[in-house]
């Protein structure tokens, strides 16, 4: 792999293309409706066997679920 930026610029990956239009033509098929969009994401989801985990494990550098910091608490100086 080069370190070369690509001449025909990113949009030309044929990877890129083709998750872009798969994403255009799940976006359609759901009346190009964010809510469905997600709903019918999260049914296949469900119906794909994998295990889906809703939170991310408790570490010792991140609160327990339910005790985040405030954004103005984030941000103090």
């Amino acid at each position: 792999m080069s370190d070369q930026p690509n001449e025909r610029g990113p949009s030309c990956d044929p990877i890129v293309a083709e998750v872009r239009a798969v994403r255009m033509a799940l976006f359609a098929a759901a009346g190009n409706d964010i809510h469905e969009f997600c709903r019918r994401a999260r049914e296949r989801q469900q119906g794909s066997g994998h295990t889906i985990a809703d939170e991310v494990p408790e570490s010792p550098d991140r609160p327990a679920t339910g005790e985040r910091s405030s954004p103005s608490s984030r941000h103090a100086g």
